[in-house]
């Protein structure tokens, strides 16, 4: 059988009419060997190694850099959230506002801002409680606006029956209205038990992620440890 590669007249005819394929041109180069070519001269040029062929000495250098790697990348995260975090950290006290201020203050407070509003009267002891609460929250949740106002400065005719009100915000649109006594928990209200109370509103990110108020039981057991100790002591004194 004639060989399709030869050049003879009678391939080129058979070439001419497509009978036969083209005769392949020397040192032609295809796309995979060109591939492996710059494969090659990567290697050569990095001295990199495939992984079955590392000793455990590369190996072991290799895992180092790719730890030091995901450490890099894992401080580089961090840093990015702190200065987003200081970014944000723009409040930090407690502000006076009145009607005037409502708007600017609350409405408009910005993007991804969340603002506690306390509404308060002078002489009103759990209002008087919640203003020293919120001062800590405030230090210790910069990024959360927290805002008090005397209720008719605020609200002309605002109900006394509503005191102590705290209005919670995200984005200038009410997330939680906690208007009243009935709300709080009275002068016995710890400043855990308040901070609970508005991180189910969302505004802070407390955490208390269960109720730190004293169950009744425990109440109980410790009067009964109480009462305890002063039997002990009177009979002691007895003796």
């Amino acid at each position: 059988m004639q060989d399709q590669n030869e050049d003879t007249e009678w391939n080129d005819i058979l070439r001419a009419k497509g009978i036969i394929p083209e005769k392949p041109k020397e040192n032609e180069i295809h796309e995979d060997d060109i591939i492996a070519m710059m494969d090659a001269a990567i290697k050569e040029k990095s001295g990199a190694k495939d992984m079955e062929d590392m000793t455990l000495d590369e190996l072991d250098e290799l895992e180092d850099e790719e730890e030091e790697r995901i450490l890099q990348q894992y401080r580089q995260s961090r840093m990015a959230e702190i200065k987003s975090l200081q970014a944000k950290s723009n409040y930090g006290d407690v502000r006076e506002i009145s009607a005037n201020d409502y708007v600017a203050q609350v409405n408009k407070a910005g993007e991804g801002v969340w603002v506690v509003l306390h509404l308060y009267k002078q002489g009103v002891p759990l209002c008087a409680l919640i203003n020293q609460y919120i001062v800590a929250m405030a230090a210790k949740f910069p990024t959360v606006k927290f805002l008090r106002s005397i209720s008719t400065t605020c609200i002309p005719n605002y109900p006394d029956q509503n005191l102590p009100t705290c209005f919670v915000y995200f984005e200038g649109e009410l997330k939680a209205s906690l208007a009243g006594p009935q709300h709080f928990r009275g002068m016995n209200m710890t400043a855990e038990e308040f901070e609970f109370l508005i991180g189910k509103t969302g505004a802070v990110q407390t955490d208390f992620k269960k109720d730190p108020r004293p169950k009744v039981k425990d109440v109980m057991m410790s009067s009964l440890r109480g009462n305890e100790n002063n039997d002990d002591s009177s009979d002691n004194d007895d003796w």
